[in-house]
């Protein structure tokens, strides 16, 4: 019987398409491997639940070792591969907007995710386009699902996203996407894979890696078409079209562009994003984070 490997995401979302495909695809299964994926539990920590043996992967991002750092936690997961190099997020508004720049932010109100990177980036954004974002008028509606429940009851004139669901409002004539916040700023470290370097260190670790590597160059190289039919079962009430939509665009925004590793420059920028954003007092090592294992 083929081992079993536990794999957890923090969010759900076509972004993560790399890490879905080594199952959906069937690259882990050719390396003698099965594996369940869930989502995050509301309430939990992905760290806690590696520490405790209940997960061995988990995707996540390298700010996420940050707090902890700062609160003085030791025996932290590390991370070991790069998903994106890009934001994965869009603001869609209520009409298609060719002409849409982010000074419409200004005096607008915007649904945004106030997940603790999504808004850091999200706010860099804004900066790296000029805009004041005291002059946005954010409002936090909660969890993804309910930022989606809002926009469609008619709250918000914009809403910041990942695909598929911004494609699926324009798909339903609900929105319109009109810009991403990846293509609006500089490449960063933005999500990973994190694991026990205990469990880094044995042979299922290194077949996870041959297959995720295969994987990530699968989903650049391979029609968007057929990326989003593979892993449609993933999604359900995503439209084919939407989730198709979502795929190709990230193929276009280079997000899973690069290699596996999470590049030390990429690194960097993440913590330039979250400085601007008074979110760590210090600069946190490479090395205190990332565990360079690749095959």
């Amino acid at each position: 019987m083929a081992a079993a490997l536990r794999i957890l995401v923090s969010r759900h979302s076509a972004f993560y398409s790399p890490l879905i495909s080594t199952l959906a695809a069937g690259f882990l299964a050719a390396e003698g491997l099965e594996g369940t994926y869930a989502v995050l539990p509301p309430g939990r920590h992905a760290r806690h639940m590696i520490r405790d043996g209940e997960v061995d992967v988990v995707q996540a991002a390298v700010s996420s070792s940050w707090g902890p750092l700062e609160a003085g936690e030791t025996d932290l997961p590390v991370h070991f591969a790069q998903i994106n190099q890009r934001d994965g997020f869009f603001l869609a508004g209520r009409r298609t907007d060719p002409a849409f720049d982010w000074y419409k932010l200004q005096g607008a109100t915007l649904l945004a995710d106030h997940g603790g990177q999504p808004l850091a980036m999200l706010k860099y954004a804004a900066r790296c386009q000029g805009v004041d974002w005291a002059k946005i008028q954010v409002i936090d509606a909660g969890s993804p699902e309910e930022i989606d429940a809002a926009f469609r009851a008619g709250r918000g004139d914009y809403v910041h996203q990942q695909g598929p669901a911004p494609q699926q409002l324009e798909a339903e004539g609900i929105g319109h996407v009109v810009a991403s916040a990846g293509e609006s700023m500089p490449p960063v470290a933005f999500s990973s894979l994190m694991a026990s370097r205990a469990w880094l260190a044995t042979g299922d670790a290194a077949a996870f890696l041959r297959a995720y590597r295969k994987a990530r160059e699968w989903v650049n190289q391979t029609p968007a078409e057929r990326v989003a039919a593979g892993e449609a079962s993933y999604f359900p009430g995503i439209s084919a079209g939407a989730l198709m939509a979502a795929v190709a665009r990230y193929q276009r925004l280079a997000c899973w562009g690069g290699g596996i590793e999470i590049a030390r420059p990429l690194y960097e920028q993440a913590l330039d994003v979250f400085q601007a954003a008074g979110m760590i007092s210090r600069r946190h090592p490479y090395n205190e984070v990332v565990l360079d294992v690749h095959l």
